[in-house]
Order: C-alpha cells, then sequence, then structure tokens
C-alpha cells in the first residue's frame, strides 16, 4: 500500500494540490487523470520519491518495493539491455553483480565462501533463478526481439529503448508500480499485451495515460486531480465520466432550485414588505432566504475546446482515386502498386506495423512528395486540409497566435475574430499573443486543428492528430470527427478513437493492403479478415495501430 497524507504543492500563486489526502491499495488500479498541468506526472514523482511537495507524507509499506516507469531513455546507454531490465530491481541487480565479481575470481577465499553463501539466499529468496527468463517474457511481450537483448541501451531506436524501460518498470513483481504513458509509442499489439498484464497483476498500480480505450481496460478506479484535490471513483474511465458528469448537474439543479426559490421569497418581501397585514409573513420570509446558500463551485481545471468542422460544400461523386501508387524511401519499399477508391461518406482509419508508409501516402496526397509509380486523383468539389504528424515547421517564426491564425483567416476578418476563434481553442486573454515559437505540443496541436477548421474542407486528413493533447481535448476532437459530415482519412494509435469514427479500415502489411467497410471491432474480430492478413504476411500478423 502507499498513501499520501496531506500533500500540498503550489507553483507561486498556483495551487495544484493542498491537503490531498489519498491510500492506493493493493489489488486495485488507479487511473490518474486530469487536465493538462493539473498535476499527474508530478504527483507520481511525488509518490516516486524523486519530488519534494511543499507539505506532507508519503508512505509506503514496509520491505514494499516501489518501482516507476522511467522516461530518461540515454541513463542505460552504457549497459545491455538485460542488465537494464535487471536493474528494475535494483537490490537483485546489486546482488547478481556482486555474485557474479566473486565467481569470477581466479582464488576463492573463505570470506568469499561465506559471503556467497549469503549472496545465494539472497538471490533466491528474490527469485533471482528465474529473473532471466522472467525479463525475456517482458522483452517479448513487449517487442523486442532476442537479437536486440544483449546489445547495449545505445544501439537501439528511440522506440524500443522506451519498451525495454518498461520492462524495466514491470520486472520483479513490483509491490507497487508507477506508469506515466506506459502506452506511448507502443502498438496495438503491444498495448493488449500491456491490458492482460496488468489485468493479471496482482499488486499496486497507478497510472497516468490519455488512452481511453487503455484506462477502460486496466483501470477499477479513477483518481481525479481538479480543483486543487483528488477524488477517487470506483470504476474505469467510462464510469468516472458519467459519475462526474451526473454530480455536476446535481450540483448545477440544487444550485437552480436554491437561486429560484430565492427569487420567489425576495419577490414576496418587495411586494408585501410595506403591507402591514402581510409584514409578519415578510418577516419570516427574509428569515429563509437569510438561510438560502448557494454553494459555491470551484473552478475546474478541464477546459473542452470547441472543435467543429463545417465544410464549405459537400462532395461530389469522385472523391479520389489512387492507381498503382508506389514509394520507397531510403531503400524501403513502403508500398507498391497500391490502388484505392474513396466513396462518399467514408471515414477510412489507416492501420498497420508500418507508421512511415501512413505519412508517406499522406505526404502524397497532400502535394508535399512525389511517388516513384503510379496516380492519384481528386474530385473536382473536393477540397482538401491536411495534419501532418510533424508541424515545427509551421511555426518556426516569429509571429504570435493572433498574427499566426491570421494567415489563415478569411482575408476580411481582423483580430477580432481571430481572437474568438482562438478563445474556443482556449487561448483567451493573453494567451492569443504568446509567441508561436513557446508554444507546447498540445497547444500546437490545438493551433493546427483551427487552421483546419478555417478552410472549410470536405476531405480532411490527419496524421496522428491525438499526439499531445489531454484527455479533454482528444475528446472535443473525436465528438467533432464524428460530427463531420464528409470525408475523413486519419491514422492515430488510439484505439477509441478509431473505434468510435471509423466505418471503413485499411490496413499495411508487410505483403499489401487489406481494405474493408466495417468498424475496427468488427475489423479486429473478422475471421476472414485475419485469414487473408495471414496470407499476406505468411503467417506473421502484423496488425497494429
Amino acid at each position: 500500500m502507499i498513501s499520501a497524507n496531506n500533500i500540498s504543492l503550489a507553483y507561486g500563486k498556483r495551487v495544484i494540490f493542498k491537503d490531498v489526502n489519498i491510500k492506493f491499495v493493493p489489488g486495485n488500479c488507479y487511473g490518474l487523470i486530469g487536465a493538462n498541468g493539473a498535476g499527474k506526472s508530478t504527483f507520481l514523482k511525488i509518490l516516486a520519491g524523486l519530488s519534494e511537495a511543499d507539505s506532507g507524507t508519503v508512505s509506503v509499506g514496509p520491505r514494499e518495493r516501489v518501482s516507476f516507469l522511467k522516461q530518461d531513455q540515454f541513463a542505460f546507454d552504457e549497459h545491455t539491455v538485460f542488465n537494464t531490465v535487471i536493474m528494475g530491481n535494483p537490490r537483485l541487480y546489486e546482488v547478481m553483480h556482486e555474485r557474479e565479481a566473486i565467481y569470477a575470481k581466479s582464488e576463492f577465499t573463505e570470506e568469499d565462501g561465506i559471503r556467497s553463501a549469503e549472496l545465494e539466499a539472497e538471490f533466491a529468496e528474490m527469485n533471482g533463478y528465474e529473473a532471466e527468463s522472467e525479463a525475456a517474457v517482458l522483452l517479448n511481450g513487449l517487442g523486442i526481439p532476442e537479437e536486440l537483448r544483449n546489445k547495449q541501451m545505445k544501439e537501439l531506436e528511440g522506440g524500443d529503448k522506451v519498451r525495454v524501460l518498461l520492462a524495466q518498470a514491470l520486472f520483479g513483481n513490483p509491490d507497487i508500480l508507477l506508469l506515466d504513458e506506459p502506452t506511448n509509442h507502443l502498438d496495438l499489439k503491444t498495448i493488449n499485451w500491456l491490458e492482460e498484464f496488468l489485468s493479471r497483476f496482482n499488486n499496486t498500480v497507478i497510472v497516468v495515460s490519455h488512452d481511453r480505450h487503455f484506462l477502460n481496460q486496466v483501470c477499477t478506479h479513477m483518481a481525479d486531480i481538479d480543483f486543487g484535490r483528488i477524488q477517487v471513483y470506483v470504476g474505469n474511465y467510462d464510469f468516472w465520466y458519467q459519475a462526474s458528469q451526473l454530480n455536476l448537474k446535481q450540483k448545477q439543479d440544487e444550485n437552480r432550485k436554491v437561486t429560484d426559490k430565492a427569487n420567489e421569497l425576495k419577490e414576496f418581501i418587495q411586494r408585501f414588505s410595506s403591507n402591514a397585514s402581510k409584514a409578519k409573513q415578510a418577516t419570516s420570509r427574509k428569515k429563509l432566504l437569510e438561510k438560502l446558500t448557494i454553494e459555491e463551485m470551484p473552478v475546474s481545471s478541464r477546459k473542452y475546446p470547441h472543435v467543429v468542422f463545417k465544410p464549405e460544400r459537400p462532395c461530389g461523386d469522385i472523391i479520389l482515386e489512387i492507381s498503382g501508387l508506389s514509394k520507397t524511401v531510403d531503400g524501403v519499399q513502403l508500398f507498391k502498386d497500391l490502388d484505392l477508391n474513396v466513396r462518399k461518406g467514408d471515414k477510412i482509419a489507416f492501420v498497420g506495423g508500418n507508421g512511415l508508409a501512413k505519412t508517406t501516402l499522406f505526404q502524397i496526397l497532400a502535394g508535399e512528395l512525389e511517388p516513384d509509380a503510379g496516380t492519384f486523383r481528386w474530385g473536382v468539389t473536393i477540397t482538401s486540409s491536411y495534419f501532418p504528424k510533424e508541424n515545427g515547421s509551421y511555426f518556426d517564426n516569429d509571429l504570435n497566435l493572433i498574427e499566426w491564425l491570421g494567415q489563415y483567416s478569411p482575408p476580411t476578418e481582423g483580430e477580432t475574430f481571430a481572437r474568438g476563434f482562438l478563445g474556443r481553442m482556449l487561448f483567451s486573454g493573453d494567451e492569443a499573443t504568446k509567441k508561436t515559437k513557446v508554444l507546447s505540443g498540445g497547444e500546437r496541436v490545438r493551433c493546427m486543428l483551427a487552421r483546419m477548421m478555417l478552410t472549410g474542407s470536405n476531405v480532411l486528413i490527419l496524421d496522428e492528430p491525438t499526439n499531445h493533447l489531454d484527455l479533454e481535448s482528444i475528446t472535443a476532437l473525436n465528438n467533432g470527427l464524428i460530427s463531420f459530415s464528409e470525408v475523413l482519412l486519419f491514422a492515430s494509435h488510439d484505439h477509441e478513437f478509431v473505434s468510435t469514427i471509423a466505418n471503413r479500415i485499411v490496413e499495411f502489411t508487410s505483403g499489401g493492403i487489406i481494405d474493408r467497410s466495417m468498424s475496427f471491432e468488427e475489423y479486429l474480430e473478422n475471421e476472414e479478415v485475419n485469414r487473408t492478413r495471414d496470407q499476406l504476411c505468411q503467417g506473421h500478423a502484423d496488425l497494429t495501430l
């Protein structure tokens, strides 16, 4: 068990937490949620002992080990992959290291014999003899092939390093497991493996994630950071959302009833306070009015941007025709002889293990790259707008947000229009005059979405649009795209996002594409699709988001 006792933290006048008291008990998985800047990652670091609160203490059960998912990809560069995983249990790694050093000696003293016996006992107590097989199971589940396991961490790609660090956090059955965005850089297959692992995990888990489907699958409780405190709800993310909305509505209804009653009493008092026959009743009602109190509702840190895409005209019969499209990058063939006909009403999710193939296809369709072979043709009624995965070039300037958005606004509109539009995307007041160079990743995404909304396009191309967004912004974008009446082409790692939007799935496999008009959940469960994938990939399924 781990508990926070009277934890308070403030940055200047801004209160993050105030007198937080909370216990996290074994057997439960807690999803730690809250708006960007609410303090989720900071609270995890306080629990892990990596950051200090202004006041309060963190208590951990005796002899219990806390494991924290580390974010520094370079901290273990000089260590092998296998040793990096074992370091998830620091004491076991120390014992292994000392044990190996003794056995490597050419001369074995009596003291060495006594010490080695002590180490062997401790090693066995910590299940050291199973450590290698456990590390192999974790690495295999997280998609790290055997040939990488004896390499140094500095030889690995960034995405593989992240997976090894996740294996490190999971290693050795920790008593308390703290995970900050564990699904980042993971494909669907690996996320499913992690979901199953955590479902079987019997100790305490506290996880921060923007993946709603993941939270729904693994969480037994939600710990909601808002109003400077942490409120625990029983159930997964969907249960929390329903409960929190119901709680908010009840408070609003209660306040509304109190307000209506107060207005009624005020009206009576005003009408009859000077009437002698009604004076006693008026006085009585004054006393009632004094007793009525309207509960002050604190301002939530949660804010939902206003994401609405309004096409200026509907799509005609011809949307997009792709014929024989091929592209090779750095000697790697991404796709060959790709044929695709996009129809009215299509909301196509492009899935598959090769993210570069999806990004490259979108860049070709947006006119940023040329194909090696083949053609594509947009219909005459089509106007498209593109959301790239990497957006740095759009913000490499010295403009403020009003000026930046003005580049994409109608020429007849001025600063007032830009401010209003930015306000709906959560840039109000002085926020609208921020320089683009200082924007966070999430702020840049909201700017790019605002730019797309101003185009009035009837075809939207979006490459990983939920990256960097908080849950509130993801929900707003999700709802905006569900409501969009025309055509979508998009890629996303967010299971819930794909499930609720797509009506057609195009999967890139190593042997070609699979194209089916059905929901994502139907696609995942379809036996014919699975057989086709096996045939294309020669028995190696590679469905990932």
